[in-house]
């Protein structure tokens, strides 16, 4: 009786640790303050499609964990060996080699996976399906950061290209067409789908909405070098209405520079940033040896000498319409952001950002410059840095 009644209580012990801290591990988990890559915070419809398969099966999985966990601990508390018990008397009946219990725990959970198996395949392909009047994005990973291309009016050839941080509109299916220019990439915006790999050679298609205007952060998940872990990529959500008004700036060539400090960061940009990057209606220089083209190759990237060199970065045509810039690592304004369509309107630029990424890029994100992989570190002075800065500055509305 004794033996039976330290079992119960040992097991009851379990069961009530087992439960708080299952609370601990879930409690306040579900909210998005403080966590931005928390898929378990849905903001759209796709993510919320997974949402609603992860619970019940997370239930049906504790359930069954702690099933077997109190089944382990009552068995070692009830059937312990004492030291008065001896070799061969009052030993517990072997089950071993029972085909009626065989067959029971290895049908019992085969029939629960089938189960679980037709919600999932029926997610799995539901998670592909877009609406009629979706909206397709080119989406290209690069070592270490995220392209953008938008095609308007389905000529093949892309109106909109920008780094980073996709604008879409809220209430409506966007495909997003992933491809890699030179290594395995990952491409997860965890509020709003699942993650998909940007391979090499191969385009593979995501869909994915925005229930609300925001900010959706995500993340490379797939090792791809020395600044895969800060290889961030961005969705700002914008209501219909203000995604039109984004097409429309970002359409428009933006203003001339004007102050002299201005014109001297373009004619410095030219005379040395545009061998890596653009700025649409700026001729680069002569001896620019990979110059950025509206033109798609559609065999992406292999017109390099080695398919794991990037040699290539950002658009800068439409730079301060963006929010965050350096592969989404740092913002581009002050303070905490909401999305908006012009943010020059709303915040203030983060100079100090800016500088300090001219002043030593290596700094700031690590790079491999011997294999002209990342932002090379011209050693400016801090005049020709403030010259790029007045300049950069410019690029927007």
């Amino acid at each position: 009786m004794r033996n039976k009644r330290s079992a119960t209580i040992i097991t009851g012990i379990s069961l009530a640790i087992t439960l708080v801290l299952g609370y601990l591990m879930v409690a306040d988990i579900g909210k998005p303050d403080g966590r931005p890559l928390n898929t378990l915070a849905p903001a759209g419809s796709k993510a919320w499609e997974i949402q609603d398969l992860i619970v019940p099966v997370f239930i049906i999985a504790g359930l069954v964990f702690i099933f077997v966990e109190i089944g382990i601990i009552w068995l070692a508390a009830r059937f312990r060996r004492r030291p008065e018990d001896v070799d061969g008397v009052d030993e517990p009946a072997q089950l071993h080699g029972s085909t009626k219990l065989e067959i029971g725990w290895t049908l019992a959970p085969s029939l629960l996976l089938a189960f679980l198996a037709v919600f999932s395949v029926n997610g799995i392909i539901s998670q592909g399906k877009a609406d009629k009047d979706a909206i397709d994005i080119t989406v290209v990973g690069q070592q270490w950061w995220w392209e953008y291309r938008y095609d308007l009016d389905d000529d093949g050839k892309p109106d909109i290209i920008t780094a980073n941080e996709a604008a879409i509109p809220t209430g409506r299916d966007v495909r997003f067409h992933i491809q890699s220019r030179d290594v395995v990439h990952s491409f997860w915006i965890p509020r709003l789908a699942g993650k998909l790999d940007a391979v090499p050679g191969r385009t593979h298609v995501r869909v994915m909405d925005a229930l609300e205007p925001g900010i959706y952060e995500g993340q490379c998940t797939e090792y791809c070098g020395l600044s895969h872990g800060v290889m961030r990529m961005q969705v700002k959500a914008l209501t219909p209405e203000d995604y039109e008004k984004w097409l429309e700036l970002m359409t428009t060539p933006p203003e001339a520079p004007k102050t002299d400090i201005e014109k001297a960061g373009q004619e410095l940009f030219v005379a040395q940033c545009s061998f890596c990057h653009q700025v649409n209606g700026i001729t680069p220089t002569d001896t620019a040896p990979f110059t950025y083209s509206n033109e798609i190759d559609p065999d992406y990237g292999v017109t390099n000498d080695s398919p794991l060199l990037s040699r290539n970065a950002p658009n800068l045509t439409h730079l301060m319409m963006r929010q965050h810039f350096v592969g989404g690592l740092l913002p581009l304004y002050q303070g905490k952001q909401e999305a908006v369509v012009n943010p020059r309107e709303v915040y203030e630029p983060n100079v100090n950002n800016i500088k300090r990424w001219l002043r030593d890029p290596h700094e700031v994100k690590p790079m491999n410059e011997q294999n002209l992989q990342g932002m090379p570190n011209y050693n400016l002075s801090e005049t020709q840095i403030d010259q790029l800065t007045a300049y950069l500055l410019t690029l927007g509305h």
